[in-house]
């Protein structure tokens, strides 16, 4: 295994970690950015209304995304598992 393999295979693993994680997290930037506005213009300043829009968001999310994640995951790690031989050679 050459090191450009090696570093191959870890760019495909970040590359797919961020394009995974990016529809949660994206949405959670904006959920919390959208409350905080809210909390600015009416000065409303409780702990939990951060926390309970942002969880029932993201809740939703992950019905929503779920089987694109676990499609993406399962085929990174398919073609991973293919390309073995490869690998040792």
């Amino acid at each position: 295994m050459t090191p450009e393999m090696v570093t191959e295979l870890g760019r495909q693993a970040l590359e797919t970690t961020l394009l995974i994680s990016s529809p949660i997290l994206g949405l959670s930037l904006f959920i919390g950015l959208a409350v905080s506005v809210f909390q600015a213009m009416t000065q409303l300043n409780e702990a939990t209304l951060t926390f309970v829009p942002k969880m029932i968001a993201l809740f939703g999310a992950l019905l929503l995304f779920l089987p694109w994640m676990l499609n993406t995951m399962t085929t990174f790690m398919a073609n991973l598992f293919i390309s073995i031989p490869n690998y040792v050679h």
